[in-house]
């Protein structure tokens, strides 16, 4: 579905997203109204208020919920599943024992956000986010403290990668748009990404973990008993589906658990590398031998086969029934059910603010603004995400208002590259309650909305400032 001609000017459609967030808010935090029932309820009356036709409205709502659940649904439910079985066979255990024994218990955060940023070259934010999840619960509840001090640095190492290095869509495609190199845009954005997460993510995240504490939820995962085999899932813990005798079993090996969580990476891989390569015209698009690997490499395809996977590796052959291992699964499923439906209203809040014509109405009216092209860029980008939420959204559609004008200036590769980065950093500030990702990390680490917003929403804009910083200061200097 296309945006809709704006109804109003500029300034009126800035008051009614402005508004439209404010009575978001409100619903949420003050009347205490569940955030389903209060992003659908402010979704129809912003779409409403934004001159959506009355009959258009509907389209309009199934627009952003529909495309959001479509890829959130599927890899949610998968992950919860790989995750509760990596949870009680012990392999998450197994698998943090190792981080935290090579990098020791104090540098733990540190330990799952470099495992986060390496994890996180071929696959996106909320894909990566949801297998990561059991180890970064198995070391909050090892070590104690804040959930914020260790899932955090992993989420927002996460995040980083996503916005600023090729094989991601939204760096390419912006690179693509300003007519960058994508290689150099891949050997400038990684170590980037790298230092802006350390500073905008790691050491903000010590500071957030220790002001605000947040439990390990036990909603999806359940608990640990240090390793072990829980008999609270069918026969999990070595019982019969009977109620038979329990026995204990042994967690699964450390390189077995490994290659099970590689495994979705390498997939993903596939997809994302050959995708690049085709854009870059370096492989032809019809080439029948990569569009099966890209299809073994679509995210929902790819955790479908780590799942199967895992059911058979650390499922079936350690002892279990394929009747244990599918009740483990479906207690697994039960939880998220609110968690894939407040997500998908996020999109559909997003969505209506896209097709209402306030991001293109902002961004029209500041990219004649006479500043930096640089400054520009980031500025753009900022307020695109401000208004419609997507982050994408924001990075791609700012790379396509500036590409004339860095285009006229003739810059040089590496100073495109940094307009790519600027763009990248200001679609990763402020994300908030239009964002669909804001809605992941709120449900999956167990806050509130005035909580993530004191969190994730900070954590996001110092890792966005962080980023530009760095962009400005090679801009000048070279």
């Amino acid at each position: 579905m296309e945006a809709i001609d704006p109804a109003y000017g500029t300034a009126t459609l800035l008051l009614i997203a402005a508004a439209a967030v404010a009575l978001l808010l409100f619903l949420i935090m003050k009347v205490k109204l569940h955030a389903f029932v209060a992003l659908v309820l402010v979704s129809v009356l912003t779409a409403l208020a934004a001159g959506i036709p009355v009959s258009d409205v509907p389209n309009a709502l199934s627009f952003g919920f529909s495309n959001t659940l479509g890829s959130v649904a599927l890899l949610v439910g998968f992950g919860v599943m790989l995750g509760r079985l990596l949870e009680l066979t012990g392999g998450a255990q197994v698998l943090a024992d190792t981080l935290i024994g090579r990098f020791g218990e104090k540098r733990a955060p540190l330990a799952l956000g470099v495992a986060a940023l390496l994890f996180g070259f071929p696959i996106f934010f909320d894909a990566g986010l949801v297998v990561f999840l059991p180890i970064i619960m198995t070391v909050a509840r090892r070590f104690g403290g804040s959930l914020l001090l260790y899932g955090l640095p992993a989420a927002g190492a996460f995040a980083a990668m996503h916005a600023l290095v090729p094989p991601h869509p939204g760096p390419v495609a912006a690179a693509e748009a300003l007519d960058a190199s994508v290689g150099v845009t891949l050997l400038v954005g990684a170590p980037v990404a790298v230092v802006a997460w350390y500073v905008g993510v790691l050491l903000v995240s010590r500071v957030i973990g220790r002001r605000v504490h947040i439990d390990v939820p036990t909603a999806l995962f359940g608990e640990m008993n240090g390793g072990q085999d829980r008999a609270d899932d069918g026969s999990a813990g070595g019982a019969t589906a009977g109620g038979g005798a329990t026995a204990t079993r042994t967690a699964p090996a450390f390189g077995t658990v490994l290659a099970v969580l590689l495994l979705p990476f390498v997939l993903i891989s596939f997809n994302t590398v050959l995708s690049t390569l085709m854009t870059a015209g370096i492989l032809a698009e019809d080439a029948t031998w990569a569009n099966y690997l890209k299809l073994l490499g679509n995210t929902s395809v790819a955790l479908l086969i780590t799942v199967i996977v895992a059911a058979l590796v650390l499922g079936v052959r350690r002892g279990h029934t394929m009747d244990d291992v599918s009740t483990i699964f479906d207690k697994a499923l039960g939880p998220i059910c609110s968690v894939i439906l407040i997500t998908g209203a996020g999109g559909m809040f997003g969505g209506v603010l896209r097709l209402s014509g306030i991001g293109s109405a902002l961004s029209d009216s500041l990219s004649g603004l006479g500043m930096s092209l640089i400054v520009q860029a980031f500025l753009i980008a900022t307020v695109l995400r401000v208004a419609q939420g997507s982050a994408t959204v924001a990075l791609t559609t700012t790379a396509g208002l500036i590409s004339a004008a860095a285009a006229d200036a003739a810059l040089g590769s590496f100073h495109l590259t940094l307009l790519v980065m600027a763009i990248a950093a200001g679609s990763t500030v402020l994300s908030h309650v239009n964002d669909s990702g804001f809605w992941l990390v709120s449900r999956f680490f167990g806050m509130d909305v005035k909580t993530t917003l004191k969190t994730w929403t900070v954590m996001e804009t110092t890792l966005g400032l962080s980023v530009f910083a760095l962009s400005l200061v090679l801009w000048f200097v070279f």
